[in-house]
């Protein structure tokens, strides 16, 4: 009973901030927030998505991003100077990204250049990284990607260069080379850890794609038994899981696409579908209330913890210290080679 009534008082104290700040205000709420803070939020949906649809809003003074804090940091890469970025909770990190540090990517690309030439490596980062990545691909005149368009990001990358090497989601690499008919033995896995990644000089000069060796804590819950189990269960449904997943899991799969790809796979469903998800837990459940017309059902259970740190509570506190609390900010130099890695990216999209 008492939380019921903090969520109400949160709620309306948050509304009430909203109403006063009116359309300097922006409260954007990634599609892995659960449902209380999607339901105070004004836009929802993916990282990069919510970041442009900021970005383009010339009202806004305050920029609060209900996710975690690549995607703050995305947010201010793209921000006009008036924006002021916040987050609710700071510790609301990315493990997937802390994976790819600058220090161990700098000290790869330079092993990698000096067995192939710098020239024949194209460097792209996938859009769940640091801002240093993102800004390290711009400097070496690579671009940033999606999971909606990391496909046309590696075909744009081989039009310029011979390699790419892809940080910091292995498995997003590995599923989007196989898309492209890139053969497993074309695609090696760097271990920062280990001397060449773990590779031999011979494996590096044959790789068409080298990729770091991060993951997504979320997406790699899902196994193949869980498939297998679900396709046993339901043998009339349809599976849909985000390319996160391993490339077995993808391959079980009847599709696999983005964030936004499944939102829009279990919308358009014919009425009396049953759609299996893989993907984060607090999607799912909004997913099977907002259509009640269909059977929405999860792979298996994986929550994002770190997502799940924001809270009504943290969130009122931010608007309560509007501008001044947990303000992201990037160094302007970072900042200006990332967003030459987005500017690629947007004409990637365009």
């Amino acid at each position: 009973m008492k939380s019921q009534i903090d969520e109400k008082y949160f709620i309306e104290q948050i509304q009430d901030i909203k109403e006063a700040l009116g359309e300097e205000l922006i409260i954007l709420t990634h599609h892995y927030q659960r449902k209380e803070i999607v339901d105070v939020g004004d836009y929802r949906g993916d990282s990069f998505g919510l970041s442009k649809t900021a970005a383009e809003d010339k009202a806004a003074r305050f920029i609060v991003f209900c996710g975690v804090h690549f995607m703050a940091e995305s947010a201010e890469i793209l921000s006009q100077p008036h924006h002021t970025v916040q987050i609710p909770d700071q510790n609301a990190g990315c493990p997937m990204a802390d994976m790819a540090d600058i220090y161990n990517v700098e000290r790869a690309w330079k092993d990698v250049a000096s067995i192939t030439g710098k020239d024949a490596i194209m460097p792209i980062a996938y859009m769940n990284s640091d801002a240093r990545i993102k800004a390290f691909c711009g400097r070496h005149g690579g671009a940033v990607c999606t999971s909606s368009n990391a496909l046309a990001a590696f075909g744009w990358g081989f039009g310029r260069r011979e390699k790419i090497f892809f940080f910091p989601d292995k498995h997003l690499g590995y599923n989007t080379g196989n898309q492209m008919g890139i053969q497993p033995d074309e695609m090696i896995v760097w271990d920062p850890k280990k001397p060449l990644g773990g590779n031999t000089q011979e494996s590096i000069k044959k790789a068409k794609v080298i990729l770091w060796d991060g993951h997504c804590h979320v997406h790699t819950r899902f196994r193949v038994e869980h498939v297998l189990k679900m396709r046993k269960e339901y043998p009339e449904a349809r599976i849909v899981v985000h390319p996160e997943c391993t490339r077995e899991v993808v391959e079980l799969a009847d599709e696999a696409g983005s964030t936004s790809f499944i939102v829009k796979y279990v919308e358009n469903a014919p009425p009396d579908t049953t759609i299996i998800v893989g993907t984060e837990i607090n999607l799912i459940n909004r997913l099977a209330l907002e259509n009640p017309d269909k059977e929405v059902l999860e792979l298996h259970y994986s929550l994002c913890p770190n997502m799940f740190k924001i809270n009504l509570k943290n969130l009122l506190w931010s608007l309560e210290n509007i501008g001044q609390a947990n303000v992201i900010t990037v160094p302007e130099a970072v900042k200006t080679d990332a967003r030459i890695a987005l500017d690629r990216m947007l004409a990637l999209t365009d």
